[in-house]
């Protein structure tokens, strides 16, 4: 299945749906979508609404691994299912879409223009439920918002010392250093990130293949030589704030460039839509992304 998988996702077509809000971001991801906080009560209720439309999207028949490579999950969906089988096996099985997981567990404040990520003290358990799961690779995001180069380098650190941990456990991490869009120097927040990925790509052994999820950057083609490491499969880019229009028209300029797209895939969907309209709308926005992720 691993080899089957890594061979999807290293030389198919398409892009990887992001449906792994967590708590912090689902309120506003259900609000968009229809539901506000006066519908439900707790932390339960939310989690089964927000399941709900992730079932929604994954069972829909415009949802196929024929545009769609991958698929990131919350950790609260590995124990759920999706068309009454788990929620990795349904991806995979059914699908043709390979399953990611998210596994940080949130942000550090500020300090040196960063967020660096929280401790994740149960990481090694979570990685076996991942690979009982047949899960394929993980997602951890730290966030960049200024260009300090001592935040930037403890960012890439801690992404690149947890992907080693994660690699070992026979998993593809997605190391996620996110540049806010918003940060005045993205452009130097970017060239300084490079830098430092290289220096760790070339001194760091990973015990297997990697991915990178970053903010689309300013100079198009700028990532092309990440992009074209040996030991990367892929990089992919999250839609960080800009409309879904704005971050397809972005993503185009830049080959080989990927969507991992989470609100911008399911901007316009809407918990009252008949079926037909769900499908039709969602099939739009796989059309227009996918076509931004092969351009």
């Amino acid at each position: 299945m691993f080899a089957s998988q890594l061979e999807h996702m290293a030389n198919g077509q398409g892009f990887i749906a992001a449906l792994d809000q967590s708590g912090g971001s689902t309120p506003k991801a259900l609000e968009l979508y229809g539901i506000g906080p006066d519908s439900y009560s707790g932390d339960d209720q939310m989690y089964d609404l927000v399941h709900a439309m992730r079932e929604r999207i994954v069972t829909s028949p415009v949802f196929t691994g024929s545009r769609i490579l991958g698929a990131i999950l919350f950790e609260k969906t590995l124990d759920r299912t999706f068309g009454g089988q788990s929620a990795a096996d349904y991806l995979w099985l059914g699908k043709r879409v390979v399953p990611f997981l998210k596994v940080d567990k949130g942000l550090c404040d500020e300090e040196h223009g960063v967020r660096l990520m929280k401790p994740i003290p149960d990481l090694d358990a979570l990685l076996g439920r991942a690979r009982a799961a047949h899960v394929f690779g993980t997602k951890m995001r730290s966030v960049i918002r200024s260009a300090d180069p001592d935040g930037i380098a403890a960012i890439v650190a801690q992404q690149f010392e947890l992907g080693a941990r994660i690699a070992a456990a026979g998993l593809v991490p997605i190391l996620e250093p996110e540049i806010d869009i918003s940060a005045p120097d993205k452009g130097d927040c970017e060239q300084i990130l490079l830098d430092q990925i290289g220096r760790h790509l070339l001194s760091d052994t990973l015990e297997g293949p990697v991915m990178f999820k970053v903010t689309i950057p300013e100079i198009d083609g700028f990532y092309t030589p990440l992009i074209e490491h040996p030991e990367v499969v892929r990089v992919v880019a999250l839609s960080g704030g800009y409309s879904r229009a704005e971050a397809n028209e972005r993503l185009a300029r830049n080959p080989k460039l990927i969507a991992s797209f989470s609100r911008a895939l399911t901007e316009g969907l809407h918990v009252d839509m008949t079926a037909e309209e769900f499908d039709h709308a969602l099939d739009a926005s796989i059309t227009s992304i996918y076509e931004a992720s092969t351009a």
